[in-house]
Formats: structure tokens, C-alpha cells, sequence
């Protein structure tokens, strides 16, 4: 039970930090907070991510080139340009270190406006800090493991951020259904996203890319957005002034295939 607890923690903990610090405020700055909090969920960022820690600087212009350039050859992480998915990620590793490193520079448009907190960045992203994280991961599966079947996990602790990278680049963009015609291939995958906390909605956010909350439909929940809402509402984070979701019948496709439901007709005032 201690080992089920444990993982289930650091995946929901681990893909909430990516989804709310990385994603929607490093990479789209979707919503705003103090320099004082923003330290502080950099810090969270890092402690949770643990081993597989993501420089918000690396993550912000490879998810900007996303934007910019989805499902085309020249989107660093697009499914249809890859056998698989671990091709496919050992590229987008390969540009995420080349930006990190220094070896690549990005357009200008594509950098600058995220999180900086150069200690964290720099004790992140050392071999060291990455091996005592596992060690420690490691410790407490020795401590608390009941089967020899448990250590299997191991692995996803150890790239958790990747993982969650690898499902929501791969899932989403191949699997699933779309709530608005776009020139790219993106989708959404689980009307109920807990698997990554919102990002598998990734047809209504490349529809609207500036807007905090993924979900679009009424039976789509976005847990990461009703986190944020509450954040705003004691005044941690600012979402006044936010982009909210509003399309034409002409934004629409037609239907909607859901999981586990019927097709239903799209209804622009739902």
C-alpha cells in the first residue's frame, strides 16, 4: 500500500508542477503570480520532478516551437514523424539539451518570459542531484516494497518528466477525439484527464492556446484548472484578465466522438 501511495503522489505531484508551472505559466504565461510564489512553485517544480527535472527555459521554447510549428517536419516532438515513441522522445531530448547547454539558439520569438531561478536550474540539472533523487526513490522501495514486481516502477520515478512528456506528445496528438477543426493533428483523449492533469486536452488547447483552462465541453474537467481556481481565489496566483474559450460554429467540427459515449452533435452555446 505504502508503494501505491507513494506512486500515486509523485505521478499526480510531478505531472501538476509540469501541467500549472511549466506549461501554463512558463511556456504561455496564461496567468500571473508574485516573484516571491513564483520562486516558490520553481522550487516545488524541482522537488517534485525529483530526478527528472525540467529547466523551464528548455521546456518553454521546445513548447513554443510545438505551437508554432505542430505536426509539421519542423515540430520538435509531432508522432507522425517518428516509428515510435521513444524515438521520438530521444530526439526532443536531444533539442531540449541542445537549448539547455547553449549549443542551440533559439529564434528570438521563441525565447525569453519564463521562470528564471538560476541555483535551482543549475543544482536541477547536475548528474549528481539526478542520482540522489534515485537513491532516494530507490531507498524507499527497498523500505517499503512487499513484491519484487514493485522496483519495476522505478523506472517512471526516474523519468517521470519525460513520461508524462512521452503520453501527452504521443496520445495526443494520435489518439482520441477533436472538438475544433485546426491545421494540425491534435486531440483529446479523456473527457475526465487525471491520467496528466488537463494535458491530454490537447485539441482545445491548441485551439486556444492562451487559455488557462483546457477543458471546453461540459463534460470535460481539467483538474490542473480547477486547482488553479482555487489558487486565484486566496489570491496565490492572478488569472484576472485570463483568455476564455469563445469559437464560431465555424471553429466546430461537425461531431464529437467521446469516449464512452455517443456521438453527439456539437452545440456552440454548450
Amino acid at each position: 500500500m505504502a508503494i501505491a501511495i507513494f506512486f500515486v503522489l509523485h505521478w499526480q505531484a510531478s505531472v501538476f508542477f509540469q501541467s500549472f508551472f511549466l506549461h501554463r505559466y512558463g511556456a504561455h504565461r496564461q496567468f500571473e503570480m508574485s516573484p516571491r510564489m513564483e520562486r516558490v512553485f520553481h522550487f516545488l517544480t524541482w522537488f517534485t520532478q525529483g530526478s527528472s527535472y525540467l529547466s523551464p527555459r528548455g521546456y518553454a521554447i521546445l513548447h513554443r516551437l510545438h505551437h508554432a510549428y505542430s505536426d509539421t517536419a519542423k515540430d520538435p516532438h509531432s508522432p507522425h514523424f517518428y516509428g515510435n515513441v521513444f524515438t521520438m522522445m530521444w530526439a526532443t531530448k536531444g533539442r531540449y539539451e541542445a537549448f539547455v547547454r547553449g549549443r542551440e539558439t533559439p529564434e528570438a520569438k521563441f525565447d525569453g518570459g519564463y521562470p528564471s531561478f538560476p541555483l535551482i536550474d543549475r543544482l536541477g540539472d547536475q548528474w549528481i542531484t539526478r542520482l540522489a533523487f534515485a537513491g532516494g526513490y530507490v531507498a524507499f522501495y527497498v523500505c517499503f516494497a512487499t513484491s519484487p514486481w514493485m522496483y519495476l516502477l522505478l523506472p517512471f520515478h526516474f523519468l517521470m518528466g519525460p513520461v508524462h512528456g512521452a503520453i501527452v506528445n504521443w496520445c495526443g496528438h494520435k489518439y482520441g477525439y477533436r472538438n475544433f477543426a485546426s491545421d494540425d493533428a491534435s486531440k483529446n483523449m479523456l473527457p475526465l484527464d487525471f491520467l496528466t492533469m488537463g494535458e491530454l486536452f490537447q485539441n482545445n488547447h491548441h485551439k486556444f492556446g492562451m487559455s488557462p483552462s483546457f477543458a471546453a465541453r461540459s463534460w470535460e474537467v481539467d483538474p490542473t484548472y480547477v486547482i488553479m481556481k482555487g489558487l486565484d481565489a486566496i489570491g496565490v496566483i492572478d488569472m484576472t484578465g485570463a483568455q476564455k474559450m469563445r469559437w464560431t460554429p465555424a471553429d466546430l467540427v461537425r461531431r464529437v466522438e467521446a469516449p464512452g459515449l455517443a456521438a453527439v452533435a456539437i452545440d456552440p452555446a454548450e
